[in-house]
C-alpha cells in the first residue's frame, strides 16, 4: 500500500513586531522575507526622524496614499523640475 503525502512547504506564516505590535501573514517564504525586510527598514526610517518629522511624513504619506496615481504625478513633476537657479 503506497501513501502519497504532500511535500512539506508552507501554509502561512505569521510576523509580529516586539516594537509596534503589528502583524503580517505572508504565504510564501519569499512574501515572508518581504514584509519582515520592509517593517524592519520602515522603523530605521521612523527613528532617524524627530516627532515633528514623523508627524509631516505621516500626513504626507496619507495624502499621496489615498489617491491612486497622486505619487506617480508627484514624482512625474519633480523629475520635470527645471535645475536650480533656473527660471520656471
Amino acid at each position: 500500500m503506497t501513501t502519497n503525502t504532500p511535500p512539506c512547504g508552507w501554509d502561512q506564516a505569521v510576523f509580529r513586531c516586539g516594537r509596534c505590535g503589528a502583524e503580517h501573514t505572508a504565504t510564501t517564504e519569499a512574501d515572508y522575507l518581504k514584509a519582515v525586510g520592509a517593517h524592519s527598514d520602515a522603523h530605521a526610517v521612523w527613528d532617524r526622524l524627530d516627532p515633528i518629522e514623523q508627524s509631516g511624513l505621516a500626513s504626507i504619506l496619507r495624502t499621496i496614499l489615498s489617491a491612486a496615481g497622486l505619487a506617480t504625478e508627484l514624482l512625474a513633476i519633480a523629475d520635470r523640475q527645471p535645475a536650480e537657479g533656473r527660471d520656471r
